[in-house]
């Protein structure tokens, strides 16, 4: 019972701190305004003459990170001195930014919530339209005439540093190991129809979850990310993904981290399910994850005897009704694309020789009579594919890590394939022939991995659609860089537009 009742006191101390840093900045009592007989509202004089604003530093205001009392470490009432650019809880007359304010005559805050401006610690709101370009970068908007015009233009901005960039072409900040994380992230606002929806808050806040679960999140923060990596009037041309990969963390359970190298193609399976299922998805019901991504493919699968059998009773297990050929249908977000074994044993001539496949011999994967087989803990099947739906965005992921209890393998085989046209006809079933219209495909993203399995490094090239060139990112570092020299690299994931879908994916704004 102690036990409980030490518990129960924590928590009530706790609340009861909440309420008083409320209570703090509760304006009616000494802050912007006054009120005077019958609910008439008299703002401050002082609003909008404060003598403090040319004291701001827009050079050191960062709003990547968590919105945290540098001091208490508490999201509750968090105000960002402009000044300094640290956060801290409540604006009353103990609060951690009353104090800061008295002892480093730091006078202007922003409460990163309403979006308010207080001169402390004479505790009045500042309303200044020369402050508008700080709220915005805290909290950037699109209107559907801006995201329509995206992708027509390719105008420079200049951000508050000086530098100059290309909106949505933009550094992500590598914090410690994420760049697996960070190209994924990069590849998906490129990709129009679902970038263009995110950038729009009002698509998905009125989508109700379930009480305490946290996955929504995940959708929050990759929308804020993207309007921050799309913003024209950034003050600095890279922007650091801290919130959106402290969500992933809490959000997979810690499976994929910031200090600790992960695989690319695991996190975006990952990632898609997730907002998948976030958004309010399921198999039957669509999201603009499957909307943008999802085709469809038929499967025949044929069970094999145990290679150790003796070949009668092999032959008489094949004409039972258990080792004939079964077909089903199933859907995908990705296709996986497998390279051919590379060489074991290397000559001092050959060691020079990176091995090379054209990317239609491992697309043949999927012509429908190419068979492979598959083995499981207790059982082989043998299986061929082929596609029956095409997506708007069409996901490779090319297999070049194979795993197993004692290390992982990497093949550097080189696959060579064109930036543009690339039709997948052939792969289609007959019926699905006559009913689709457009089956080419022209790039638009491609993460590539560097270096050994585990210890690599990833980069991304991207299509900027405005201005039809082509970009390099690794984190920080943006270059441009020709499309010919993108098929010389280690390609590990490729996203994929379709030719003619500008009319199909452009409406997909709402779920």
């Amino acid at each position: 019972m102690l036990a409980n009742d030490r518990k129960l006191i924590a928590v009530m101390v706790s609340l009861k701190r909440e309420r008083e840093a409320e209570v703090d900045d509760d304006d009616s009592e000494d802050g912007v305004t006054a009120k005077i007989g019958r609910g008439r509202v008299v703002e401050d004089r002082r609003s909008r003459h404060c003598p403090y604003l040319d004291t701001i530093n827009r050079s050191v205001l960062d709003f990547d990170f968590e919105k945290l009392c540098s001091i208490s470490l508490s999201h509750i009432n968090v105000y960002a001195c402009l000044i300094c650019g640290k956060y801290f809880q409540g604006r009353g007359l103990k609060s951690h930014a009353y104090t800061h304010s008295v002892q480093f005559t730091h006078h202007v805050f922003l409460n990163l919530h309403t979006l308010k401006f207080y001169c402390l610690p004479d505790n009045y709101e500042i309303i200044d339209s020369s402050l508008e370009d700080i709220t915005y970068v805290l909290k950037p908007t699109f209107t559907k005439q801006h995201i329509a015009g995206l992708d027509k233009q390719g105008k420079l901005y200049r951000a508050y540093d000086g530098t100059t960039y290309l909106p949505g072409i933009v550094g992500l900040n590598n914090i410690k190991a994420n760049d697996y994380a960070n190209v994924v992230l990069q590849a998906f606002s490129n990709v129009p129809p679902l970038r263009n929806y995110f950038l729009e808050e009002e698509n998905y806040r009125g989508i109700r979850r379930p009480p305490g679960d946290i996955m929504f999140l995940l959708v929050q923060r990759f929308g804020e990310l993207m309007r921050k990596l799309w913003n024209p009037r950034n003050f600095k041309a890279h922007v650091s993904p801290h919130e959106m990969l402290q969500a992933v963390v809490l959000c997979s359970k810690k499976n994929f981290q910031i200090t600790k190298q992960g695989d690319a193609v695991d996190f975006m399976t990952w990632f898609l399910n997730a907002l998948h299922g976030a958004l309010g998805g399921t198999k039957k019901k669509p999201s603009i994850i499957t909307k943008a991504f999802q085709g469809s493919m038929r499967i025949f699968s044929k069970k094999l005897p145990h290679p150790d059998l003796p070949p009668e009773e092999k032959e008489a297990l094949l004409v039972t009704e258990e080792y004939q050929e079964q077909m089903s249908e199933s859907t995908f977000l990705f296709l996986t694309l497998d390279l051919p074994t590379a060489p074991l044993y290397k000559d001092e001539k050959e060691q020079l020789i990176i091995p090379q496949v054209p990317l239609f011999n491992i697309l043949g994967k999927f012509n429908g009579s190419t068979e492979k087989e598959y083995k499981t803990y207790k059982e082989n099947f043998l299986k061929r594919f082929q596609l029956t739906k095409l997506p708007p965005y069409l996901i490779f992921c090319i297999k070049r890590f194979t795993k197993n209890n004692f290390f992982v393998e990497k093949n550097p085989t080189i696959v060579n394939f064109p930036i543009t046209n690339v039709d997948l006809r052939e792969y289609l079933t007959e019926e699905a022939q006559a009913t689709e219209k457009s089956t080419t495909y022209d790039l638009v993203a491609n993460v590539v991995h560097d270096g050994k399995p585990t210890e690599g490094a990833y980069r991304i090239h991207v299509l900027h659609h405005g201005t039809g060139k082509w970009y390099e990112m690794q984190d920080l570092q943006v270059t441009d860089i020709l499309p010919q020299m993108i098929t010389l690299s280690e390609a590990y994931i490729q996203i994929w537009k379709r030719q003619e879908t500008d009319d199909d994916t452009n409406n997909h704004t709402g779920v």
